[in-house]
């Protein structure tokens, strides 16, 4: 069997029956990237040999700009996975694509407003009393992804109690919008937000016309309308850009310096364990750390 009939017998009856569709999506654009060069092989002439030297051409090809190391591992991930299930049910009597050296991706960078810029966000946004804009300073306080934040129902908010439940989350594909199950188990997971919040919260479910927290015009939105709204909103105040992603950053950061255990602000952002939490952003608390590291050295005076 040659290995592009393989991968679509694997795609429709192992993947598109056990994933979300946007994984789906992100298997397909592997498999498309995969087809080109090794779609006419048989099964049996998948050596390792030949899978490491088509990992090796996509970081440094000859023709074209070199793939990143993300999109590379998530590559040799389809071939792996579908390689090990046609070896399960007999296709190839040896599975050696566990075996390919994968590239080390970098550490993405962790950008946060400063408390300077998350005043100024937080003020500028109260002053225009637009309601849409009210979730940047919800994310700010509660860690929300984007997709969770626009997936968020009102029956999802205790006002009672103060806290927010994650069920779902939002994204984009294929001109649609999608909503699914969040990005792991670990982040279906409750979140107490600050009492302040509520004014907030009562002043947003007084106007709401949909069951959607963030609404505009009575309709739900998607993530890249929102994210242009959160550009516009630095560009005014002439704030550097930032991804959204940083206000969830942010407030792990500020959880953080106001001395939040890595345990709790682990469950809240919904991580698997505290260990990726505190990689992820005690680099990120340099001023942090200047204050008490003076506060220690006042020993020494």
């Amino acid at each position: 069997m040659k290995y592009k009939q393989w991968l679509e017998i694997w795609l429709n009856n192992y993947v598109k029956t056990t994933c979300k569709a946007r994984t789906c999506h992100i298997y397909e654009q592997s498999a498309a990237r995969i087809i080109p060069r090794l779609g006419e092989m048989e099964l049996s002439e998948l050596t390792l040999s030949v899978l490491q030297q088509f990992v090796t051409d996509l970081l440094a090809p000859s023709i074209g700009k070199p793939l990143s190391a993300n999109t590379v591992n998530m590559t040799i991930s389809v071939l792996q996975n579908s390689l090990k299930t046609a070896h399960i049910l007999g296709h190839v009597p040896i599975y050696e694509a566990n075996k390919i050296c994968r590239p080390r991706s970098a550490e993405k960078k962790v950008e946060c407003f400063s408390l300077l810029e998350q005043k100024q966000i937080e003020a500028h946004i109260k002053r225009s009393k637009k309601l849409k804009l009210y979730g940047i300073i919800i994310c700010l306080y509660t860690g929300l992804r984007l997709g969770e934040l626009l997936a968020l129902e009102w029956d999802n908010v205790d006002m009672d109690e103060c806290i927010l439940t994650v069920e779902k989350a939002c994204y984009y594909l294929n001109g649609k919008r999608i909503e699914d199950a969040p990005k792991t188990v670990n982040s279906l997971r409750a979140i107490p937000f600050p009492k302040q919040l509520l004014p907030l919260f009562r002043e947003m479910y007084k106007a709401h016309k949909t069951d959607y927290v963030i609404e505009a015009n009575g309709k739900p939105l998607v993530p890249r309308s929102y994210q242009r709204s959160f550009e516009l909103t630095l560009c005014k105040l002439k704030i550097p850009h930032r991804g959204f992603h940083s206000l969830r950053h942010t407030f792990a950061t500020r959880a953080m310096e106001c001395g939040m255990d890595v345990k709790t602000l682990a469950e809240l952002l919904g991580h698997t364990n505290p260990t990726v939490t505190l990689k992820r952003y005690t680099h990120s608390m340099l001023e942090y750390k200047i204050q008490m590291m003076n506060k220690l050295g006042k020993m020494f005076a």
